[in-house]
């Protein structure tokens, strides 16, 4: 039989709480709730200010999930395993009672053979334990529970190794391109088997583009590793402006010893890429021969009110607009992400930064009374780093090396970070980039802290596992005090140097390591730090922090997450986002933002898209926009025509406030481009604008605007809105308003700029799912979900 992959997202049972004997497959459960997977339970709990600031003020605990899984007579004398994307954190797994393993890392994806443990007689019952009681382990939120998918696969008894399938193009030109296929094929039978690998490529049109086969004979119970090779012709090469994917399918024919009977399968199908890329140390990144600048952003994993259990369509519609902004790439902070993203960074266009670690042996300041609020905590990873970092390191890049938008591993972020907690004699004191406030004493060198030279061998040793697991990529990692970490050999293991807010220091790097490549891996909004990439043709690009808002990271109760993103946690753009897109994007484009003329503070004025101002008062205009000029309308009275100074951001001019329109025109390419705002009355009425995905279980997500009875959004409304579904499930709602601690699960909330998002799950097949929404002195407003 081909390879066969059930997702178990019913049939699962999860209690809050310690349950010592859950393990046990007789165990009654029957009074625990029904959770779909993936689940969170953080999400599910009130916030408190008792709970950690770092990690948003969410609870987390101990969790145990029991699975039921129903035998199938096809699957007999096959092998059966259970994949999870992610646990979060220290899972232990048992099925029917025997015990499978455990896992400490909450990010990473793992899998348990459980063939010899599968009843075909009965429902199978499958335990994790889920232990999350260390709330101060991270500086970002987390998740508590079986945050990603869990799957069922079943295979044949001679299979590929779990990831063991290597897709590479070695070489790769306009007219034709070399693929290479390394495929670790393991015999779990008590004999000898006879086995033949063909791996074919389809191309993007679904045809066959090239395919090779290859003959090896398997031990009983042993692996072995089968290479093919093969020309393509005239290959549709994969880039961010046009990300093309071929599908490699993996068949296995094998005959045991002591049979005359061949059996045959397709144990592998994946998406693939061909592409090459090159790093130089003079002039940046080359895709496929052409120059390229990373225009980056670096994301962290939750979804606001989903917490870490992340659906695909919300990262779609999250990566289409960054997209739309001019962004290319994606830095995975500062762990393993769910590998669907990784499916829609291929699919959508997008280059990756694959992550591994945030700290070593070193534990970081985690912050759980607010930021920088002294004391900090010091759970974490490194408690597990000396153990399973060579693991995990190898599981996270056996994992995502086939995919086509993975270009860098970076083993590590900020671990160089001053007194935190390297610190060195060269230097008295020390300050990092995050340091506000910090105390003065906690920046003086303390000989009783680890001394930071430890960080060059721990680097070079882990650049040595992620060579091993793929010689094909380079390594990187986001130094953020290469002030010392450059000069006691952090950075020379590396292939491409990552710096994070350190513009000022790439003249002097680049000097001092003529032949190693260097990129911003964490970097400011300013225009500054843009231009020092495009200045600088040696730096190969940038990475924004952030794309997007996150929970946790919080300086203070009642605000629960950064709001340093492009995108709010709802995912609607903020003011920033326009201004990046005049700095990155092609299409042309304006777009107005205003603010009172006496709060006027330069580049980083806080702004918005209002025209609500006192009559006769001034107002400071912002126009963002990727074009030389624009003329301005009051009402239709032209203001003149404007400049964009060659070392501004925006457009800038100040105008006495009168009800009315603003507008902003200008020429491109011999079309009339335009904005405006209006001033707006209060609002009347919801607009429900919905966002579906094709595929089957992903959720509605419905946009809830308020507006005034002309249909201008009113962005100062924070009215409360309630939520009521039929035929459906409500999954949550989230405004991105990082001080709104109302409890996630409640079915109402209050807009934020006059926006609401809205998630909801169909419950049964063949019925549409019906959603209201009503709220104070505005109309109730439905929509049906087809």
């Amino acid at each position: 039989m081909d390879k066969t992959t059930l997702y178990l997202t019913d049939r699962c049972r999860f209690h809050l709480g310690s349950v010592p004997d859950a393990w046990q497959s007789w165990f009654d459960d029957s009074a625990w709730e029904e959770v779909t997977l993936p689940h969170d339970w953080s999400v599910t709990l009130p916030f408190s200010r008792e709970y950690s600031s770092g990690t948003g003020y969410l609870a987390g605990g101990i969790g145990w999930y029991r699975i039921r899984i129903s035998p199938d007579e096809a699957w007999k004398g096959k092998r059966i395993s259970l994949v999870f994307d992610g646990v979060y954190k220290n899972s232990r797994v048992w099925c029917n009672s025997c015990y499978l393993g455990q896992r400490p890392n909450g990010y990473i994806s793992f899998s348990y053979d459980i063939t010899d443990r599968f009843c075909f007689d009965r429902d199978n019952v499958v335990a994790v334990s889920v232990d999350h009681r260390d709330l101060s382990d991270s500086r970002w939120f987390t998740g508590s529970g079986i945050t990603r998918q869990v799957r069922l696969v079943v295979e044949e008894a001679v299979h590929p190794v779990y990831n063991g399938i290597f897709f590479t193009t070695p070489a790769v030109a306009k007219e034709t391109a070399q693929a290479s296929v390394s495929s670790e094929i393991v015999n779990a039978t008590g004999q000898k088997a006879y086995v033949t690998v063909t791996n074919t490529l389809l191309d993007p049109q679904g045809l066959e583009a090239a395919s090779q086969c290859a003959d090896t004979v398997l031990e009983a119970y042993a692996a072995g590793t089968v290479s093919t090779s093969f020309p393509i012709s005239s290959p549709a090469l994969w880039a961010p402006g046009h990300p093309a994917l071929y599908t490699l399918q993996t068949s296995l024919s094998y005959r045991l010893s002591d049979s005359a009977d061949t059996v045959t399968s397709l144990a592998d199908v994946q998406k693939v890429g061909i592409r090459s890329f090159s790093f130089d140390p003079d002039t940046g990144f080359f895709l496929n021969g052409e120059a390229m600048t990373f225009k980056g952003v670096c994301v962290h994993h939750d979804a606001g009110c989903l917490g870490g259990a992340v659906y695909p369509a919300v990262w779609r519609r999250r990566l289409t607009k960054l997209k739309a902004m001019g962004c290319n790439a994606i830095r995975m902070s500062h762990n393993p992400h769910m590998p669907q993203l990784y499916d829609l960074c291929d699919e959508l266009g997008f280059l990756v930064m694959d992550e591994a670690f945030d700290e070593w042996e070193g534990p970081k300041n985690k912050w759980w009374q607010g930021h920088n609020v002294y004391p900090p905590r010091h759970q974490g990873y490194y408690l597990d780093f000396p153990q399973w970092h060579e693991r995990d390191l190898t599981d996270l890049i056996r994992r995502d090396r086939n995919h086509p938008s993975v270009i860098l591993w970076s083993i590590g972020n900020e671990i160089d970070y001053p007194n935190d907690p390297y610190c060195h004699p060269s230097f008295a004191s020390m300050t990092g980039n995050n340091d506000a406030n910090k105390p003065a004493q906690e920046r003086q060198y303390n000989p009783e802290r680890p001394n930071a030279e430890r960080l060059a061998p721990l680097a070079a040793q882990l650049c040595a596992i992620a060579k091993k697991a793929d010689p094909s990529r380079p390594v990187t990692l986001a130094a953020a005090f290469p002030e010392l970490s450059a000069k006691i050999g952090f950075l020379d293991a590396l292939d491409v140097a990552g710096y994070n807010y350190k513009e000022h220091l790439y003249q002097e790097s680049h000097a001092a390591f003529p032949h190693k490549p260097f990129l911003g891996s964490e970097n400011g909004h300013s225009l500054s730090a843009w231009k020092a990439v495009t200045d600088n043709p040696y730096i190969s690009g940038q990475f924004l922090w952030t794309g997007i808002d996150y929970l946790g990271e919080a300086h203070g109760w009642p605000v629960h997450g950064s709001g340093a993103g492009l995108l709010t946690l709802a995912g609607f753009e903020k003011p920033g986002y326009y201004r990046r897109q005049s700095f990155w994007s092609d299409v042309p484009m304006l777009h107005l933002v205003t603010a009172s003329a006496d709060r006027e503070q330069g580049e980083f004025t806080p702004v918005s898209e209002r025209w609500n101002y006192p009559l006769g008062s001034d107002v400071a205009v912002k126009c963002y926009t990727n074009l030389p000029r624009a003329e301005f309308f009051l009402n239709g009275q032209s203001l003149g025509i404007h400049e964009k100074a060659a070392d501004s951001d925006c457009i800038r001019l100040t105008v006495p406030f009168a009800p009315g329109t603003l507008q902003a025109r200008a020429a491109a390419d011999g079309k009339e481009i335009t904005d405006s705002l209006s001033t707006t009355g209060c609002a009347c009425q919801i607009r429900l604008a919905c966002i579906a995905d094709p595929q089957a279980g992903q959720p509605f997500q419905i946009e809830a605007t308020l507006q005034d009875s002309l249909g201008n959004r009113v962005v100062d409304d924070s009215t409360r809105l309630f939520v009521r579904v039929e035929n459906g499930r409500l999954l949550g709602l989230e405004n991105g308003d990082l001080a709104d601690v109302t409890d996630y699960r409640a079915p109402y909330r209050r807009a934020w700029r006059g926006q609401l998002l809205i998630y909801v799950a169909a419950c049964r097949e063949g019925e549409s799912p019906v959603v209201t929404v009503s709220g104070e002195g505005v109309a109730t407003a439905s929509v049906i979900l087809a």
